[in-house]
């Protein structure tokens, strides 16, 4: 076992209570290991701890549509009102799933509807009528709103609730035994804590971090998903080798493509693109590395070109998001993964 990330990792003291990392290939794991506890405190972390993925729940949501439109079920390019009749008037109406997935739909980003709109029905009414930040197709804006619709298309496509789906398509193809929307059966038992929520009054552990997810019943599009690193690891390997289990080889490829060129940010399909300077994880992969960060503290990248991955799971949220640190963790973690 090397010791480069692990002592890294041990380090930030009090920046999260527990750390998770893999770093390999297809066909072969270069280094990993979990430290710390399930919570500051708490009993030890282990490979069947559950971690929060949050937004790292977006880019397996992504997978689906794309699944979905390999059979025929959709188009990237339909408008939003062919599958959300509820849009088929006003501003939202032409917005294309191709947009929402490069987030350049024109939604807004980090709103914190769950403060004024306490339920499923009315937060969704929120983000229909709600106004646009800008024209579609003409800026890249970060927005977990237009993954909430892209849940909502999936489920409509393919005629099914979006946790049958994910399982259908991404974790069994996958290979992932430990992976799905939480809480569950034994959930509790394994969960990594993040936040003591204000909003919630409690530390939270085993219920979706994100406060929007947890009024639409944390089954959603933008977060929710939990799993172990051992899942996590397996996806990346996936990934790494082309991800043939998944997509045909031209819709993995039109996913990592770059969709958003001249415009400030390099996103694709549900991934985010390496962006210099800016990259959350730094610059030390290579150029045409693809991934995605959770806001709790986690983050699944890949280097295609040297059929790479690179899995951090941290619950740097807990037991509060204002902790600062968790950006000089994720350069120097990748920097020095992408030399081992």
């Amino acid at each position: 076992m090397r010791t480069e990330l692990r002592d890294l990792l041990a380090s930030p003291t009090g920046l999260y209570s527990a750390a998770a990392w893999s770093v390999g290939t297809a066909d072969e794991v270069l280094d990993r290991g979990v430290l710390g506890t399930r919570w500051h405190g708490g009993p030890a972390a282990t490979e069947d701890s559950r971690w929060d993925l949050a937004s790292v729940t977006k880019p397996v949501v992504g997978i689906v549509v794309v699944a979905l439109a390999e059979r025929g079920l959709l188009d990237l390019d339909d408008p939003l009102r062919r599958h959300l009749p509820a849009y088929a008037r006003g501003d939202k109406a032409a917005i294309t799933v191709r947009q929402l997935l490069a987030h350049t739909s024109g939604l807004p980003g980090g709103t914190p509807l769950y403060r004024e709109h306490p339920t499923r029905e009315v937060l969704l009414e929120a983000i229909r009528t709600g106004p646009l930040r800008s024209s579609p197709g003409t800026r890249v804006e970060y927005s977990s709103q237009g993954f909430i619709l892209l849940g909502l298309i999936a489920e409509a496509a393919g005629g099914a609730p979006l946790d049958r789906l994910v399982t259908e398509l991404v974790t069994r193809p996958s290979g992932l035994t430990a992976t799905g929307f939480g809480p569950s059966e034994g959930f509790l038992a394994e969960a990594v804590a993040t936040e003591d929520c204000p909003w919630r009054g409690r530390v939270v552990c085993g219920q979706v971090h994100d406060e929007n997810a947890v009024v639409l019943g944390g089954v959603c599009g933008h977060a929710g998903l939990f799993a172990t690193l051992g899942d996590v690891e397996r996806l990346g390997q996936v990934l790494a080798g082309g991800a043939q289990a998944l997509l045909k080889p031209a819709s993995h490829a039109e996913m990592i493509a770059c969709h958003t060129e001249g415009l400030a940010l390099r996103r694709g399909l549900a991934w985010q693109g390496l962006d210099v300077p800016g990259s959350p994880v730094g610059t030390a992969l290579e150029p045409t590395a693809y991934g995605h960060t959770g806001f709790t503290g986690t983050s699944l990248w890949v280097e295609p070109d040297r059929g790479r991955f690179y899995v951090l799971l941290t619950n740097r949220v807990h037991p509060s998001r204002s902790t600062p640190g968790i950006d000089e963790v994720r350069h120097e973690f990748h920097a020095r993964a992408a030399v081992l």
